[in-house]
């Protein structure tokens, strides 16, 4: 295989951006990743692995690990950012000072920005004012399986089709595929509403419904994704894809989701805190199911199971009663 060129900063040392590292340097790339905390990174450097997030998986040889995020990104043509979506623009913010034509920026980020309901490629074009090529990367992988080499698919969504195809390449082995497409749009509700409705499945597991009940939460959230990706420019085959239907039915069935599991704790009458706590990293769906029931009314987009997880998380609605409903 051709491979392209490239050069990487990942930029975040949680699970997903761990892996992504890791498979990137797997895959022969001069591959930096950057931890936010000193101790962090220096520990990864060490131990030559992220206890932490992926205890007991190796890094590649050829993967580096940094606190200096100027040194990772000039030194890089390939800018990958793996934070929460919270902390999405301050890292854009973070970054810019040190970008130069030779950059390109992808996501593995999954949400939208707190308060102003923006896509992540809003905020992208937002801070950055240039005409750096952009891309997202999103699909149905838990960090810990792709880590660990096991099979598994992703999409590459950028209206740059070169960018799309190297990028592609880069993340393609015998074991991990990479498709393409142009839409950015699609491809990012599908990633931010799968968290959601992966609560909400949690919640009805937790109460003890059975399987009936998880596969109509699915295909009724499948619609409901659908109908506010298209209502914002989305292609309604995207939802039926790798980043649609794939990526809903991972994070709603099994437990390696933190979505889910916070769910289940809901669901079995743990409090918000509680089960926070437990789960111990960021659970994307909590700040999501609020930006997302926004874009939903501000759109007149019907979506009565994101409704009923707002209600929950926001408005102490029980979550019994909100199956119900």
């Amino acid at each position: 295989m051709n491979r392209p060129p490239l050069s990487f900063a990942v930029l975040g040392a949680g699970s997903w951006g761990t892996a992504l590292a890791m498979l990137l340097a797997g895959n022969g790339y001069k591959v930096k990743l950057w931890a936010h905390h000193v101790d962090h990174a220096e520990a990864m450097q060490q131990q030559r692995s992220n206890e932490r997030y992926l205890p007991g998986i190796t890094f590649p040889e050829n993967l580096e690990v940094t606190a200096e995020l100027q040194q990772a990104v000039e030194e890089a043509d390939t800018i990958l950012i793996v934070v929460p979506s919270h902390a999405f623009r301050s890292t854009l913010t973070l970054i810019k000072p040190f970008l130069n034509e030779k950059h390109r920026i992808v996501w593995g980020t999954k949400g939208l920005e707190p308060g102003s309901q923006k896509l992540l490629h809003q905020q992208a074009v937002e801070e950055l004012k240039s005409n750096i090529p952009l891309a997202v990367v999103s699909g149905p992988t838990f960090a810990k399986e792709v880590a660990m080499q096991q099979p598994g698919a992703v999409t590459v969504a950028s209206i740059n089709s070169s960018f799309a195809n190297d990028l592609a390449l880069a993340f393609h082995n015998d074991h991990f595929r990479a498709y393409t497409g142009d839409d950015v749009v699609g491809v990012e509700i599908g990633g931010a509403v799968k968290n959601v409705m992966a609560i909400a499945a949690g919640v009805a597991d937790g109460l003890g419904f059975g399987a009936n009940t998880r596969a109509a939460l699915i295909a009724r959230g499948l619609a409901e994704a659908s109908r506010l990706g298209v209502a914002l420019g989305g292609q309604r085959e995207t939802f039926i894809g790798l980043t649609g239907l794939g990526d809903l039915v991972l994070t709603c069935t099994d437990n390696q989701s933190r979505n889910r599991r916070f769910g289940m704790a809901m669901g079995k009458g743990e409090n918000r805190e509680q089960a926070i706590a437990e789960i111990g990293q960021v659970v994307e769906g909590i700040a999501t199911a609020k930006e997302v029931y926004g874009l939903a009314q501000q759109h007149n987009v019907d979506m009565p199971i994101t409704e009923q997880v707002y209600k929950v998380l926001y408005e102490e609605l029980s979550p019994k009663e909100a199956v119900h409903n």
